[in-house]
């Protein structure tokens, strides 16, 4: 162990002997994302590097403090990646930051989420207890598949120390196209779309243009290209596009309107909240609005549910950050906590006020 795990160790009882709270940081690119940070701040960027590398196995391990520009580099050298484009939303991202954020980018329509590609990961408990979950199979003390239940949870269960996560190869050939249509036309082909063997790896809508990024076999992308019959879009201007999606660096998340995340089924008609963008096939749409009661209402009821993505700190008090838990899941969520945190140590009021 070593002499930086054992400070936080000695560093996390004297938090929870004392009844104070830690902040888990690591690069800050993502700390706008939940509830306000409270108490001392433990950083963990100086647990970094890269632990191992199969390329042949599709593998690889990385500590937590790993910038995510690192990891990608070594990857890229190897012609592989993270296929579900994990947003930096800056250069000082980490891998332990990714993995607490749960975020994935334009791709997860294609490969799956973040959440899908983790296949271990140790950290630290709320006890100074270091554990390993996945790669060396430890039944773990709630009986749930935890490294992909650390996806998303804001560091409220525990210190990431290293995540062991599924790599691919880079695509062959990916070409983008474009289609001037309302949105209920956007929804209605993206769906009709997505019951065909269409190589779609992304798409967006927003103020009447729908792009599509078809990714594969060079064949497949062209003969996609050919049946669709939309227009192309430059290669250079295809790859600033989705990176713009990737790091909301595009025109539509400027400006200081509070942000919302909804997640839908794919069919739900379009919500008329306000300005909106769509990815994911339908599944995700972007909302500029601050009417919060009215946007958890209409995604409660077209089965789906809203996550408030950035906000100001009254609107985060007010409104909550994450869509308000039945009383089965929230139970869920306390006994997890207890579970792994049990003096409420990490990231309290992250996810939810009560955690």
């Amino acid at each position: 162990m070593s002499t930086l795990i054992e400070n936080w160790i000695g560093q996390i009882a004297d938090a929870a002997k004392s009844g104070r709270m830690l902040a888990i940081r690591g690069g800050g690119s993502k700390a706008f994302y939940g509830g306000p940070e409270q108490g001392e701040r433990l950083d963990v960027r100086g647990h970094r590097g890269i632990v191992a590398y199969e390329p042949t196995e599709l593998v690889v391990t990385a500590r937590a403090g790993t910038p995510l520009v690192e990891l990608a580099a070594a990857l890229a050298e190897k012609g592989q990646w993270l296929a579900f484009e994990p947003p930096h939303f800056g250069p000082s991202a980490t891998v332990g930051g990714m993995l607490a954020s749960g975020l994935s980018g334009p791709r997860r329509q294609a490969v799956g989420a973040l959440r899908d590609f983790v296949l271990g990961a140790r950290l630290l408990s709320g006890a100074g207890e270091e554990l390993s979950f996945g790669g060396q199979v430890m039944k773990n003390v709630a009986g749930y598949d935890v490294p992909r239940l650390l996806a998303g949870s804001l560091g409220t269960l525990g210190v990431v120390l290293e995540v062991s996560l599924k790599v691919l190869p880079l695509p062959v050939a990916e070409k983008s196209v474009r289609f001037a249509v309302d949105e209920a036309a956007a929804l209605g082909r993206l769906n009709q779309w997505g019951g065909r063997p269409v190589p779609i790896s992304a798409s967006a809508w927003h103020d009447g243009v729908l792009t599509l990024r078809l990714s594969g076999a060079t064949a497949a992308v062209q003969a996609a290209q050919r049946t669709l019959a939309g227009d192309d879009l430059a290669d250079a201007d295809a790859t600033a596009f989705w990176q713009s999606l990737r790091e909301q660096t595009h025109a539509f998340f400027a400006g200081d309107a509070p942000l919302w995340r909804l997640s839908l089924p794919s069919v739900a008609p379009p919500m008329a909240l306000g300005p909106t963008l769509i990815e994911w096939g339908g599944a995700q749409r972007w909302l500029r609005t601050g009417d919060a009661g009215a946007i958890r209402a209409a995604a409660v009821k077209a089965g789906g549910h809203a996550t408030l993505f950035r906000g100001d700190d009254a609107l985060k008090a007010a409104a909550g950050v994450f869509q308000p838990l039945t009383a089965p899941l929230a139970r869920i969520h306390r006994n997890l906590k207890h579970a792994f945190d049990p003096q409420g140590v990490f990231n309290r009021g992250r996810m939810y006020p009560e955690l």
